[in-house]
Parts: C-alpha cells; sequence; structure tokens
C-alpha cells in the first residue's frame, strides 16, 4: 500500500453500517420530540413535544416511506433502509438551522421572528440539496428525475407549513370548508403563527432551485477528472461505496469492473499427503492475486474461499502482489479456485525435503525449504516495517530462483511487521528499490543453499484453531494454523495468522516463545475482511501478546504431536482474470484524495457564494 492509498484507506474510520429503515423513523420522532420541548413554549411540555413530531418528524416520515417507491418507479435503486437515513439526517440539518437562528435571534434584538423563518426556508432548500446529490449518486438518474424524489422531504414542509402558518386565511378570507379542514393556524405553535404569503413559498421555490443547480454545478466539477481518467463517474463510486458499506451490496464492484484489466496471475499449490492412504494433510494455495480491495469485496475474502475447497489443512498466505492485482469481482475467485485444482491434479509427489535455511541480503529475510527440484521461501523484512511487494518484484525474485535450479517456486510474502498508517514511508516494496533487489538476490542465494542440500525423508504435522477472537479484533474466520515439517533431525514451523500484516515486534515475540522447533516463520493472509470497518486493523493491536503466543505454542506443540510421514509436490497453473490493473489503484486513491481536498474548498466557496445570493434574495423580497 502506498501513501496516497493509505490515505484514502484512512477514511474508512468514518465508514458506519446503515440501519433499519424503522429504527431512522424512530429515531426521527424522538430528536423531533426533543427540538420541539426546546423550540416551542406552550402550556404543556407534552404539548411541545407533539407539536415537534408534527412539524419536524412528519415530513421526516413521509420522506422515508415515500422516497424509495417514487425512486425505483423511476428506475432508482435507494433502499428504505438508506432513504430513511438520509431523511433522518436532512431532519438533523433542519433542526441545527432553525436552533442556531433562534439563538442568534435571542441575542440580537434587530432581528424579529421573520428571521427563523428565513432559516426555515433556507433550511429546507438546503435539505433538497443534500437529497438531490445522494438520490443522483445512489440512483443515477438524470438530474429532472433525481429531483423528484429528492424533493419530497422539501415538499411536504412546505405543505405543512402552508396549511397551518395562515396562509389559506390569507387567501380564502375565511372560506368555510377551507377554514374547517385545512386552516389551523390557531393549532400551530406560536413560533409558527408568521403568515406565509404566496411570496414565501414562490421564494422556497427559487431558493430550492438555486440550492440544487449549486449541487449539480459542484458534481458536475468534480465529476470532470474522473471520466478523463479513468472513464467512469465519481457517482458510480460513491454509489457502490455507500451500497457495500451500508447494506454490504455488490455495486461496488460492478464500478471496479468498469476500470479492470485483464492479467494472467501464476497459481501454485504445494500438496502433502499421507504416505499411509495417500490422503491430503495439508495443502498451500498461493494465486498471486492480492486479497482485497475490502472486506467481501473482490478477492477480500480470498483465504477463506480457498480454505473451503481444500481437502487438506489449507494455508492460504500472502502473495507477492500489491492492490494493482486486486480481484474487481468476487466471481474471478472461482476462475482461481478452478485453477488452483487443476495445479493439484498435476502435482508429482516425493517423499523427500531439505532442511530449511534462513538467509537475509539487507533487510530482506528468507526462509527456504526445497523438496525436491521444487522450493517454498518465505519473505519477510520484520524487524523493519514492510507492507505489500509489487507484482513485478515477486516475478523477478522467483525467477532468480529458478535460475539457480528450481523447476517450480511458491513465494510468500509473510507480511508480518507493519506500522499501519502512519508515517510517510508505509513500507511499499517496489521495482527498482533497494528492498526489491535484496529480495531478488535472497531467493538466488536461497535457492543456490537448496540445490546441493542433502534430502531426508520428511514428516509433517498441523494444527489450527478458529479461535475466539472476531474480525473486529483483526483476526478472521481461519484463526490460527500452524504446519511443523520435520526432515532428518530438524523441525520447521510454518505459523499463519488470519488477519492483515502484524504491529511491529509481535513476530519476534511469537517466535520467542516457540520451542520444539530450529526454525520457525510466522505469516497472515492479508484477509481484508479485518478492514471493512478500520483500514489499519493489524494482528496484536487489539488483543494480547501473550494470549497468542500461548496460542500459537501450543498449536505448534499439537502438531508436533501430530507428526507422521507424508510425501509432498509443487505445481503452478497459470489463471485469467480481470484485475484493478496497473497504476489504477493508485490513479483511484489519488483521484478520490483530491476530491476530499478541492472538493471542500469548491463545496465551501459555492456555500458561501449560495449564502450571499441567498440574503440578498432575502433582503430584496
Amino acid at each position: 500500500m502506498t501513501e496516497t492509498q493509505g490515505e484514502l484507506a484512512s477514511l474508512s474510520k468514518y465508514i458506519f453500517r446503515a440501519p433499519r429503515w424503522y429504527t431512522s423513523v424512530a429515531l426521527s420522532v424522538v430528536v423531533a420530540a426533543l427540538a420541539g420541548i426546546a423550540a416551542f413554549d406552550s402550556q404543556y411540555v407534552l404539548e411541545d413535544a407533539w407539536q415537534g413530531v408534527f412539524f419536524i418528524a412528519v415530513p421526516t416520515i413521509v420522506a422515508s416511506i415515500a422516497t424509495t417507491p417514487v425512486d425505483r418507479y423511476f428506475g432508482g435503486q435507494l433502499t428504505y433502509n438508506r432513504s430513511s437515513l438520509l431523511a433522518v439526517a436532512c431532519e438533523v440539518l433542519v433542526v441545527v438551522v432553525l436552533v442556531t437562528a433562534g439563538v442568534v435571534a435571542i441575542f440580537s434584538p434587530r432581528l424579529s421572528q421573520n428571521f427563523v423563518f428565513d432559516a426555515l426556508i433556507a433550511a429546507l432548500a438546503l435539505v433538497f440539496a443534500v437529497r438531490f446529490l445522494v438520490v443522483l449518486a445512489v440512483s443515477r438518474n438524470s438530474p429532472f428525475v433525481a429531483a423528484i424524489p429528492a424533493s419530497i422531504q422539501t415538499a411536504t414542509g412546505g405543505v405543512l407549513l402552508f396549511v397551518y402558518s395562515g396562509t389559506m386565511n390569507f387567501l380564502t378570507e375565511g372560506g368555510p370548508i377551507v377554514g374547517a379542514y385545512l386552516s389551523r393556524p390557531s393549532r400551530a405553535p406560536p413560533e409558527i403563527q408568521y403568515a406565509f404569503a404566496p411570496r414565501d413559498f414562490l421564494l422556497l421555490v427559487l431558493m430550492t432551485t438555486l440550492y440544487g443547480l449549486t449541487a449539480y454545478g459542484f458534481v458536475v466539477i468534480v465529476d470532470r477528472p474522473w471520466k478523463r481518467s479513468l472513464g467512469v463517474s465519481v457517482l458510480d463510486f460513491i454509489r457502490g461505496f455507500i451500497g457495500h458499506i451500508a447494506e454490504g451490496t455488490r455495486e461496488l464492484e460492478d464500478f471496479f469492473e468498469q476500470i479492470g484489466e485483464e492479467a494472467v496471475v501464476p497459481v501454485t499449490v504445494l500438496s502433502f499427503r499421507r504416505t499411509s492412504d495417500e490422503t491430503e494433510k495439508a495443502r498451500f494455495v498461493l494465486p498471486m492475486i492480492h486479497p482485497g480491495p475490502m472486506g467481501e469485496i473482490g478477492g477480500g475474502n480470498l483465504p477463506q474461499r480457498v480454505a473451503e475447497t481444500s481437502r487438506g489443512l489449507a494455508f492460504p498466505p500472502h502473495a507477492t502482489a500489491g492492490h494493482d492485482f486486486n480481484l474487481v469481482t468476487e466471481r474471478e475467485v472461482d476462475t482461481l479456485i478452478e485453477t488452483a485444482e487443476r495445479a493439484y491434479e498435476n502435482i508429482e509427489y516425493t517423499e523427500w525435503a531439505t532442511a530449511s535455511v534462513r538467509v537475509q541480503e539487507g533487510d530482506a529475510k528468507l526462509l527456504g525449504q526445497a523438496f525436491d527440484d521444487r522450493v517454498l521461501l518465505v519473505s519477510t523484512y520484520a524487524p523493519e516495517f514492510a507492507d505489500d511487494v509489487e507484482y513485478s518484484v515477486g516475478l523477478s525474485a522467483s525467477a532468480e530462483a529458478r535460475v539457480e535450479g528450481m523447476d517450480d517456486v511458491l513465494l510468500v510474502d509473510a507480511h508480518n511487521c507493519n506500522n499501519g498508517l502512519d508515517g510517510d514511508d508505509l513500507g511499499h516494496v517496489y521495482p527498482g528499490s533497494k528492498r526489491s533487489f535484496d529480495m531478488i538476490r535472497a531467493a538466488g542465494r536461497t535457492a543456490r543453499r537448496l540445490r546441493d542440500a542433502p534430502e531426508h525423508a520428511m514428516q509433517l504435522g498441523t494444527a489450527w484453531d478458529r479461535t475466539t477472537w472476531r474480525p473486529s479484533d483483526g483476526i478472521g474466520p481461519l484463526g490460527v494454523r500452524v504446519t511443523v515439517v520435520q526432515t532428518g533431525d530438524q523441525r520447521t514451523a510454518y505459523v499463519l495468522v488470519d488477519g492483515n500484516n502484524m504491529e511491529p515486534g509481535l513476530r519476534e515475540h511469537l517466535i520467542d516463545a516457540l520451542g520444539g522447533v530450529d526454525h520457525a516463520e510466522v505469516m497472515t493472509t492479508d484477509t481484508h475482511i479485518v478492514n471493512t470497518v478500520e483500514s489499519s486493523n493489524q494482528v496484536g493491536a487489539a488483543i494480547d501478546w501473550d494470549d497468542l503466543a500461548d496460542l500459537v505454542v501450543e498449536l505448534t506443540e499439537e502438531a508436533v504431536d501430530d507428526l507422521e510421514p507424508v510425501e509432498g509436490g509443487m505445481a503452478s497453473e497459470r489463471a485469467e482474470v480481470t484485475v484493478f490493473g496497473n497504476d489504477r489503484t493508485e490513479t483511484l486513491a489519488s483521484h478520490a484524495n483530491a476530491v476530499i481536498a478541492m472538493g471542500g474548498a469548491v463545496a465551501a466557496l459555492a456555500v458561501l457564494a449560495t449564502v450571499m445570493i441567498s440574503v440578498l434574495i432575502f433582503f430584496l423580497t
């Protein structure tokens, strides 16, 4: 992950799930009742609360219920949960504006009660602008069509004011039917006993149109760079992001699919089967993609999907690939699993393996072990910080090992030491960097040492625990898995934690706690299930290190007790999948960050200009 991508990812701390529509409606009633008690001044507190519910909550409830069917009638995609949450947010906006205007009127004797009603008109117009932006982003209808469902809350508020403010009396001079059924100025709160003349409603229409045009102009300005660079609209991204975070939909995958590129990626399988009955005992599966971008979108849940299809205990560690190799849809995972199955069927097994060796070159440390002329390499930069290793760097390192005599290579990025999103350097290992050459040279040196190393019959034991930790604790559904390989008198432990990177120092803490093995390495799957709500949720940030160490020690002892003769073999196949593509992630992240930075300034200027025009209109009318 680069710094630009990190800045975008850090925004996920503001993400939350949309509540059910009935929860939003109930909240709107409570907020309106409290606002009524604070704003109105009748004889009874309950009457104040009721007036707040009627004049503030009713438009919210109508908008919550009516927006979805109206929007869907025109081909939109708003759900009841989203429309209700939007209506409540707009209600809170109205309350804030009215309370602010009331406080200003109290401390400014020159301002009359009319000032509060002018603020109410502006608030209703602002509600339309906010709703217009959201409906336009989610439903992607034309601006004229989007304005219809967006206007429901503003229109309802205007109608209630029209009926209960005395305007009907102004127009009809007490007509009996209208007076009996429509005109209710005597029952309205004293605070809205202001006669809304027809010009006030014309003013409301004018202000609503002004705010709506300003909102649409803002979208056009912000959207232009996206269409030029990526060929997509920022509204498509916003709609997909809201859908995924608020309700777990797949709309974000549709957006990613529009910007994706075809790629050919190696899928390598290292399988171990029992010599007694040839049943599979453990399987390492390494598609050379990145398990992102978030949650279960794209390949975010790849480790669990791989584990579910493996006959033996599955170990799906992190490959040398960055966010440019995120899968665009979860459907692409099926392609990888099918490719892994083809590779598994082509494996030729051997009962011989070398002892494992540890090689260090600069910051890069590699643990390697060969099975005939095929090699497992696990790379780490710990205790130095590191995040994703670029795809091309991993390919070069694997090629270097092949040059030194290895027919096939399974190169794992242990992904086990990073400082989250802190600092300017997030540990990205890119082509041409010193770190990339450290890894490439270390891969060659490891292959040379293993090429002529003596081989021994091997034994293997496994153990795993789902654990009681949850994704919010930084641990995914695969929990902690350990396999121990014994060749001759040497034992090597491979520990896999279902998480996204580790807190600095935790890897060393776990290795130091292990006994009964000669070499060990700790890996993470880089699952992005743990990053649905929090962008940086590394292993060890939320759980006790000693508790994790105790579990790893216990599982390693179980794996040692489980040792039995096995055969091992490795094979690779290539899969054609759609990924984000070269530099697409960086482009997307830079555009999103630019929108946040530039959009705030543009929005501030738009609001300032609109407010000045609004004030001018109020004074002139």
